[in-house]
């Protein structure tokens, strides 16, 4: 066994008992968050002849934006990540204010998407993208090679990255304890059964997805999750043209009942998935339904692999506890009606991982609780609005077929396009016109209303 210690552990200052974790008060974004601050310059004690120490769990796009942010702040890192070359069942769409943000070269973008069709249960398709700027797309990528971009450049501005599996760590019994990880380390000498090893840190970055154990070792709580199937299908190059720059979501209780299908092109081949939250049991009935739906447009292809995987649907109960964080899937940061988490992996790993090397006065002092809950207030409060908004949405249009037909028709109206791309691609919630948001208003229930009328008549007709 090998282990990773360091020089004797400097506490934090007591200024309370320690909560067990099932007694801690939980944050969720529905709900306030309670202004306690504890400034790590003020009441957390200087670290002698060391650094601040933190381990990430984690090498996903969370876990390789926060150890390369830690690194870059002066604290020593250390990354574990046990699937260096993980293949996770992604669309893989990031929106553009992504790329610059994290600097993100082109040569990892598979595809740019600058077309969109929206395919309602009734097969009525509907063009999306028409009021995008020339330089304006929506980034297609696969996430084995940018999760390992992130975790290489992590490790060149100075993180460790350890390939092992996380299993589980001892909660420091007071303020003056580190953290003790314990994890199998696969580093090739003791073939795939790998060494049990050890590491003693100052805090910890639970970046380990929805089965987050980091999350468990906190009572970070339960959510609910979708599975998310998707098959990478090679199709004919005649047929890839079509898919050059286009990409298609259809709905529909065929596809999913509570989610949608979709086909979105990757660099020689198309990515084929759906997802629900209700039926999964049937989520390969879904799947099938999916691929015969867009039969015509990738005939002759081959499945190249089979992916699946949880999508948490809402934020865990407990975010925080002590000098531990979740971030990305592990704190649940995946956006109701388009399931998307790429982005908000990579900022919020980016977020804690800041507010760690400004607590930590660029690792010379030791974090608290109080120095990690100001990402959690920063980001509720950034990104509560668009969580809402979404949740919204699929509330009113993924409920039923003529629901999603209103929905699809919405999507036709220009107005709708400049909104929802203007907030996908920058993610703000995009302030309207008055006058437009008025018509939009009125349009919607004209929508809603035909589909409750439809609704209506396709039960009586199936009595």
């Amino acid at each position: 066994m090998t282990s990773i210690a360091f020089k004797p552990f400097t506490g934090l200052r007591r200024s309370s008992a320690l909560p067990c974790p099932d007694s801690a008060a939980t944050t969720t974004l529905s709900k306030p968050v309670v202004k306690f601050h504890v400034s790590a310059a003020r009441t957390s004690p200087k670290l002698n002849n060391r650094n601040l120490r933190v381990a990430v769990v984690g090498g996903g796009p969370a876990g390789g934006a926060a150890a390369e942010t830690l690194a870059k702040g002066g604290i020593e890192t250390f990354l574990i990540e046990r699937k260096l070359d993980n293949c996770k069942p992604c669309g893989g769409a990031i929106p553009l204010c992504m790329v610059g943000e994290f600097n993100l070269p082109l040569d990892i973008i598979d595809r740019r998407v600058t077309k969109m069709k929206m395919i309602s249960p009734s097969n009525i398709a509907v063009d999306i993208g028409q009021t995008l700027k020339p330089h304006e797309y929506i980034g297609m990528v696969r996430r084995e090679v940018l999760d390992a971009y992130l975790r290489d450049r992590a490790k060149e501005n100075g993180a460790n990255v350890i390939n092992g599996l996380f299993l589980k760590m001892d909660m420091p019994k007071s303020w003056d304890e580190p953290f003790v990880l314990h994890y199998t380390e696969y580093d090739g000498k003791m073939g795939a059964v790998g060494s049990k090893s050890t590491l003693e840190v100052d805090a910890v970055v639970g970046a380990d997805g929805a089965n987050s154990r980091v999350a468990k070792a906190i009572n970070a709580g339960d959510y609910d999750y979708a599975i998310a199937f998707q098959e990478r299908i090679k199709i004919p190059d005649e047929k890839m043209v079509y898919y050059e720059n286009l990409a298609e979501m259809y709905v529909g209780d065929d596809v999913s009942p509570d989610f949608y299908g979709w086909v979105f092109p990757k660099c020689d081949h198309v990515a084929v998935g759906t997802g629900t939250v209700t039926h999964k049991s049937d989520i390969k009935k879904f799947q099938l339904a999916t691929r015969n739906r867009a039969k015509d447009k990738i005939l002759g292809g081959k499945i190249i692999r089979v992916e699946a995987h949880p999508i948490p649907e809402h934020p865990r109960p407990r975010r925080l506890f002590g000098r531990v964080a979740l971030v990305g899937d592990a704190a649940g940061y995946v956006t109701k009606c388009s399931g998307e988490g790429i982005y908000f992996a990579a900022k919020s790993g980016r977020m804690c991982a800041e507010a760690i090397v400004e607590g930590s006065q660029n690792g010379k002092k030791m974090v608290d609780e109080g120095d990690l809950r100001k990402y959690l207030e920063k980001w509720d409060k950034t990104y509560w609005p668009t969580y809402k908004v979404l949740d919204v949405l699929q509330k009113v249009f993924y409920r039923s077929n003529p629901a999603r037909e209103a929905f699809v028709e919405m999507c036709a109206d220009e107005y709708v396009q400049k909104m929802t791309f203007d907030s996908y691609l920058y993610k703000t919630v995009a302030p309207g016109n008055p006058l437009e948001d008025l018509k939009l208003a009125v349009n919607t229930i004209g929508s809603l209303v035909r589909a409750n009328a439809l609704r209506k008549e396709m039960e009586r007709l199936n009595v």
